[in-house]
């Protein structure tokens, strides 16, 4: 008897994830139904398969949703975070599992007892970031305490950059993910972390300018800054008495400094809209934030504005982007600064059909065993194939996609809401993880606590 797989939502990160299905149908007796508002964007080779059938739907058309979560033995939901809550109540409801790459909600949290009473798994954050630093984390810390071992440091950073050989602007950058959420990354508040036992906070004007470097050999140098809230795990790790806690987001050397300029021009803002955006040119858009002079020009402001030289490398960096183009038009009304901002830089930082992405993951452990300070070191580099099969793509799509097939299969049976940070989830999916390339290294080095080289104030 097939198993039906209902995957809701085919977009940029779906590709590794339908393939495994896919491959896996034959052997598993799997079934896949694929929810799409735009069926017609999927790839023609899914289409086809014969254990695969294709659905237009609309998340918000109740009746419609209701019908393929019914049919279904367990959803995957791959929709914007935002709509995660309407297919939650419908899965608790009608009793089916639930799978999803994004963060545990409020609301989803609050289903967990109801979850719980029917015996149904809903496994979150089982992605890249959230998810496979979740699983890489906690086995290495389960197995320090397994040996009575004490932690006392844990950093970790996570980036999706471009891979090397198709690294070509001065950024060192291409978007792998949602643009948006590079451009507006840091607001909503302070980034907060613990260093050496103090609280410490980071404003986000700040943000930019403190930021730790690290080398992953064979890639070179990489520079990492805090992500909003670093706290949000000590509780879900065990790490209630860690003296450092740090969770950040990688970047090549450089970037950070540059994208701070954005910042302190206050084009990264996202709370007002620019009430005449549409047919403004991106030079008009620069000079919006620039004071008015009679005879200076957009270039010579925006200089002696930021307080950068003709010949400095940044000033490279603003040229490149095409932001004094009088001739590039904005096609969006009332747009916010940030918005536009996106619109500019996916000019320049889309990815081209044959370019390669790569996702790096580094984490740093700090402990103490036998009255011995030790640190491990562990790093991940995925390469991506091209603009549809993406590092990316691989490193969200496959844990997702192990996860449904094991609570499937019931090899993870432990009911309620859930991330997957206990050895029942994290053990079968990083084993399968390893046959399809995405595996740590890990090193033993000298312990030396939180020590890192920082820029800025």
């Amino acid at each position: 008897m097939l198993r039906n797989i209902l995957v809701l939502g085919a977009g940029k990160s779906t590709s590794y994830l339908l393939d495994y299905f896919l491959e896996k149908s034959n052997v598993e007796k799997l079934h896949l139904t694929i929810g799409d508002i735009n069926p017609d964007a999927i790839p023609k080779t899914i289409k086809d398969h014969p254990n695969c059938t294709v659905v237009q739907l609309d998340i918000f058309k109740d009746k419609d949703r209701e019908k393929a979560i019914i049919n279904s033995d367990i959803v995957v939901s791959m929709l914007p975070a935002r709509f995660h809550m309407k297919v939650a109540e419908d899965c608790v409801t009608l009793e089916k599992h639930l799978v999803t790459a994004s963060y545990v909600s409020k609301e989803i949290k609050a289903l967990d007892q109801r979850v719980k009473d029917k015996g149904l798994v809903f496994m979150n954050e089982i992605g890249l970031d959230p998810g496979i630093d979740h699983m890489s984390a906690m086995q290495v810390i389960d197995s320090i305490r397994n040996q009575g071992g004490k932690m006392l440091l844990f950093e970790t950073f996570t980036g999706g950059l471009v891979a090397p050989e198709s690294d070509d602007n001065l950024w060192n950058y291409k978007f792998t993910w949602n643009p948006r959420n590079v451009v507006i990354a840091g607001q909503g508040g302070a980034a907060k972390f613990i260093q050496e036992g103090s609280y410490k906070y980071i404003p986000y004007h700040k943000l930019f300018r403190r930021t730790e470097f690290f080398e992953i050999e064979g890639y070179g140098r990489f520079e990492g800054y805090a992500n909003r809230d670093s706290l949000n795990y000590r509780e879900a790790y065990g790490l209630h008495d860690i003296l450092t806690l740090y969770r950040g987001t990688m970047r090549r050397v450089g970037f950070s400094k540059a994208w701070n300029m954005f910042v302190q021009l206050g084009m990264t803002d996202d709370s007002y809209a620019v009430e005449n955006s549409k047919g403004m040119s991106y030079r008009e858009f620069t000079n919006l934030f620039l004071p008015y002079s009679p005879t200076d020009s957009v270039e010579l402001k925006l200089r002696h504005y930021l307080k950068i030289d003709q010949d400095d490398s940044k000033w490279e960096m603003l040229s490149e982007l095409n932001l004094f183009d009088a001739q590039k038009i904005i096609p969006m009304a009332n747009a916010t600064p940030a918005q536009i901002l996106q619109l500019i830089l996916e000019d320049s930082w889309t990815l081209d059909q044959d370019d390669k992405d790569m996702i790096v993951m580094y984490h740093k452990f700090g402990y103490e065993l036998n009255g011995k300070k030790s640190q491990i070191d562990a790093n991940v580099v995925v390469i991506g194939e091209n603009r549809s099969y993406t590092a990316m793509a691989k490193t969200v799509g496959l844990p997702v996609a192990i996860a449904t097939l094991l609570i499937l299969n019931k090899q993870i049976t432990t009911p309620g809401v859930q991330i997957p940070i206990t050895p029942e989830v994290y053990n079968p999916i990083l084993a399968e993880l390893k046959n399809y390339g995405i595996s740590f290294k890990e090193y033993e080095v000298p312990y030396l606590g939180y020590n890192p080289d920082t820029v800025g104030n």
